[in-house]
């Protein structure tokens, strides 16, 4: 097993600060960890972003977000020196992207439409095919949550001119990262912060809070009964599921992401994740008990 993390910028052969402490824990544990440079994987340039890797087998990468595009070019490099990429490629983006996973959690998560593009007319379609009421508006990959007001809350999916103008502000600022195509969330109400949830093989392996408010720990575990079934069928590897808790009482999907580029709370230990992360089977190693 290896863990791959992005380099320092400005110290090319250490860890990134931000993932430097899980990859602490890593070595600790035994795991060799390697560096790759997350700017040149970004801008397509594979072969600059790999050094000398420390043996061969399967990895895992813990590192900022990537294209799926750019990650399916990154593992072909890796296995181009023999390395493979625990969650290969087809796997990453139906996590990363919105419209890879939507599909087996309608009945968990808020009702959502999308586009191909950023063109007005897909948009306006889409905007139909909702409905009314309140929205909340991302590409396939994330949200502008942090521009609430001017590029992420839809007030009224009724009025076509004031939701595109929410759509065009969205766009100029996720510029060259926009992904995908615009989708609209029909709005709920949530009375909890989101809690994050970590999965490997379809087993919840951790929960904690969500990385936007790490010093509020969940008053509750979320109900997982209903969603467990729908997260191990999507057959992958490793992701994280963000919940929260809506008006009426029920937990509802939030989010659910790849565990490789989802982001630890500070107030997580790195080896609460990297164990079951790492680990090459979770039941051979008790870290779940078999069902």
């Amino acid at each position: 097993m290896l863990l791959l993390v992005p380099a320092d910028p400005l110290r090319p052969h250490r860890p990134d600060q931000h993932f430097a402490p899980e990859a602490t824990a890593a070595r600790e544990a035994g795991v060799p960890v390697a560096v790759v440079d997350h700017d040149a994987l970004a801008r397509g340039d594979v072969k600059g972003a790999l050094g000398r890797l420390p043996g061969r087998g399967e990895a895992v990468y813990r590192g900022w977000m990537l294209h799926a595009e750019r990650y399916a070019a990154f593992a072909e490099a890796l296995s181009a020196q023999g390395v493979t990429l625990r969650t290969r490629a087809e796997q990453y983006r139906r996590a990363h992207e919105l419209p890879g996973w939507y599909p087996a959690l309608t009945s968990v998560t808020p009702a959502t439409t999308w586009t191909a593009g950023d063109g007005r007319e897909a948009f306006e379609l889409a905007r139909v095919e909702l409905g009314d009421g309140p929205a909340v508006l991302r590409d396939y990959c994330k949200s502008m949550k942090h521009h609430w007001d001017e590029a992420a809350f839809v007030p009224d999916l009724t009025d076509g001119e004031a939701a595109w103008a929410v759509a065009r502000r969205f766009r100029e600022l996720r510029e060259d990262d926009f992904v995908g195509g615009f989708v609209l969330r029909r709005f709920e109400r949530f009375t909890s912060a989101e809690v994050r949830t970590w999965w490997r093989d379809g087993r919840c392996v951790l929960v904690g809070p969500h990385p936007d408010t790490p010093d509020r720990p969940p008053v509750d575990d979320p109900d997982l009964t209903v969603v467990t079934p729908l997260v191990a069928a999507l057959q992958l590897p490793f992701v994280t599921v963000d919940l929260a808790l809506r008006d009426d009482g029920v937990w509802r999907v939030v989010e659910l992401g790849d565990g490789q580029v989802s982001d630890r709370p500070t107030t997580v230990e790195p080896a609460r994740l990297l164990t079951p992360a790492l680990t090459p089977n979770l039941v051979d190693h008790g870290v779940v008990a078999p069902d």
